[in-house]
């Protein structure tokens, strides 16, 4: 806008749960050679979820995806439950999306 306006909209509702977020989420317990990562990316093919899997060295597996919040529960919930058997924790935060990701993948 010239002259340093302001746009205003008027009776456009937005929808923050639409919004994409970034969710970190790191999975403790018996979580690494048991096919987590591969099971994360199979599991994200199903979601519109994008983003990484990897170990990390204290034996948990850390998993950073983007996406809408219910995209990002319903992957959580699904890998969860594929994966219950191996998993003992699970500590998960969000923050603001970057949109740096187009794929889900495993980073080594």
């Amino acid at each position: 806008m010239k002259g340093g306006g302001r746009a205003v909209r008027i009776g456009v509702m937005i929808d923050a749960s639409n919004q994409s977020v970034r969710r970190r989420i790191t999975y403790s317990g018996r979580v690494q050679g048991v096919g987590f990562r591969y099971a994360a990316c199979r599991v994200a093919a199903d979601h519109d979820v994008a983003g990484w899997v990897r170990n990390l060295p204290a034996g948990q597996v850390e998993v950073v995806a983007e996406g809408r919040p219910n995209d990002l529960d319903a992957f959580q919930a699904s890998l969860a439950d594929e994966m219950s058997g191996y998993i003992r924790g699970v500590e998960a935060s969000d923050s603001p999306a970057t949109g740096e990701f187009s794929q889900f993948e495993v980073r080594f």
